[in-house]
């Protein structure tokens, strides 16, 4: 009888003397996706209260990019990270082939954020790109998960300073991020975990609606470089 790959890696371990825990392991797995299903469950019931809300998003990023607008995003940590993810969908593609928008994260230039930290400190990291960058009608969109980080707190009063739409993107409980921003969407969770799982959907939510709008009314003939590698892609697809 053949072994399975998984007993011949785990006995090649055994005689290189390193111990394989997997069954110890796969009930703490198998009881944390359990734990996991249950907690993302109830809150995406709750996510779909929070509709309005995310439709009041979308439609201000629709006007902002259909207007030749751009969209300045920004967060911290696992944020920032969430970030990069929303401004990558929008200026590749998330399900459509499209033009790419002029989608900006303020977290991806390691020159001006450590510059700007060094001479300003951390808490301007974001403010003084939104006072270079942004302008009237803008929209500044801001993901955190506590909406208490001051250099976020900082850029929402420099979005208004400069005519932004603002929107953050929170947490469940009271926060300044929320109260001070035009559009807030507080996802249902309080957990660090689920916050930041929760983010991802509502990137992929207003993604695909903004895609969506913005695709169905361009109609515009991409150009021959643009044709011959959406082409590509949709072989490599096929």
């Amino acid at each position: 009888m053949e072994q399975s790959d998984a007993a011949i890696l785990s006995q090649h371990a055994l005689d290189r003397g390193v111990t394989v825990p997997s069954r110890r392991y796969s009930g703490a797995i198998a009881a944390a996706i359990r734990d996991r299903q249950r907690d993302l469950g109830d809150a995406l019931g709750q996510l779909a209260s929070r509709a309005p809300a995310l439709a009041d998003v979308a439609a201000g990023l629709i006007e902002a990019l259909r207007g030749g607008r751009q969209v300045l995003v920004a967060g911290n940590g696992g944020s920032a990270a969430e970030t990069q993810h929303f401004v990558a969908e929008l200026v590749g593609r998330f399900r459509r082939e499209r033009r790419p928008y002029a989608v900006v994260a303020l977290t991806a230039d390691t020159a001006i954020l450590t510059a700007v930290a060094n001479d300003y400190g951390y808490e301007e990291v974001f403010a003084r790109q939104v006072r270079a960058l942004g302008r009237r009608g803008d929209v500044l969109l801001l993901f955190s998960t506590s909406g208490e980080s001051e250099n976020l707190v900082r850029a929402v009063t420099a979005g208004h300073r400069a005519g932004m739409t603002t929107v953050a993107i929170t947490g469940d409980r009271p926060n300044r991020l929320a109260r001070l921003a035009d559009l807030a969407v507080q996802v249902p969770a309080t957990d660090t975990a689920v916050v930041q799982e929760l983010q991802q959907v509502v990137t992929h939510l207003l993604c695909d609606v903004v895609e969506g709008e913005l695709a169905a009314e361009a109609q515009v003939p991409l150009s021959a470089g643009e044709a011959s590698v959406a082409w590509a892609v949709e072989a490599d697809h096929d």
